[in-house]
């Protein structure tokens, strides 16, 4: 299975942080990562790596997060389709906490939020 292009497969682990810096030290020492940088238009994306599979991804706080806002840990589905993906979700009492967006060269992205309030985020890759 190839979890970049299986419809509901977790596909991607990403940390935002008030210290990508640290955060990638931190666990590039507890696992041994290595990370490679990319520019994403709002700062630095630290891409972790085992061997030469990535992993997971580090960023800062987004730009308009909410004060005191604590650093955590998001997943990412694959959908086939983001725009449905949504009108499935508030069908079924959930919420679009992020609409739809397109990351250049990844793919389309929205972060939605189910009925008991767990915050997901959901991927269509490009490609």
């Amino acid at each position: 299975m190839d979890a970049f292009k299986t419809h509901g497969a977790f596909s991607w682990n990403e940390l935002m942080t008030t210290d990508p810096q640290a955060a990638a030290a931190f666990y590039g020492a507890l696992f041994g990562w290595t990370s490679k940088d990319m520019d994403m238009g709002t700062g630095p994306y630290h891409v972790q790596n085992i061997g030469e599979t990535s992993v997971a991804g580090i960023m800062g706080m987004p730009p308009g997060s909410p004060p005191g806002m604590p650093p955590a840990w998001g997943c990412y589905v694959t959908v086939s389709d983001v725009g449905q993906t949504l009108e499935r979700c508030t069908s079924l009492g959930g919420k679009i906490i992020m609409p739809a967006m397109d990351i250049p060269g990844v793919g389309r992205m929205a972060v939605l939020q189910d009925p008991q309030g767990a915050v997901l985020s959901v991927m269509a890759y490009s490609g």
